[in-house]
C-alpha cells in the first residue's frame, strides 16, 4: 500500500498565482493539489469522460459549476459530473487549497 501525504506547507502561491502538483497518479484516477493566492482563477473547464471531485482542505473557495457559484469551505466536498463546466476562484485573502479527483482518466476506460 502507498500512502501519500500532502504537506500544505509547501504551497504559497503568490496574489493571483495558480500552484499545483499530482498527488496520486495511477492508470485510472489522478487526484492534484491545488493552492490558490488571493484573486486566483482556475480556469473552468470540463472532462466529458470523467468526473471530478474537489476536496476543500483549507480556507474558503468560490467554487464555478456550469452557470452557478458557491462559496465552499474546507472541509467541503463538490461533485462535478462529467461534461459540467467547472473551476474556482479565491476570493479571499489567504491561500485556499483543495484537490481534484478524476476518475477516469481520459481514454482510461
Amino acid at each position: 500500500m502507498t500512502l501519500d501525504r500532502l504537506d500544505l506547507d509547501d504551497f504559497d502561491p503568490a496574489d493571483g498565482e495558480v500552484q499545483s502538483t499530482e498527488v496520486v497518479v495511477t492508470d485510472d484516477v489522478l487526484v492534484k493539489a491545488f493552492a490558490l493566492g488571493p484573486d486566483a482563477t482556475l480556469d473552468p473547464h470540463e472532462h466529458g469522460d470523467s468526473t471530478n471531485v474537489f476536496h476543500v482542505l483549507d480556507g474558503e473557495v468560490t467554487v464555478i459549476q456550469g452557470d452557478d457559484e458557491e462559496r465552499v469551505s474546507a472541509p467541503g466536498v463538490v461533485l462535478h459530473e462529467r461534461g459540467v463546466p467547472h473551476g474556482a476562484r479565491n476570493d479571499g485573502d489567504e491561500t485556499v487549497v483543495f484537490t481534484a479527483s478524476l476518475c477516469p482518466l481520459p481514454g482510461s476506460g
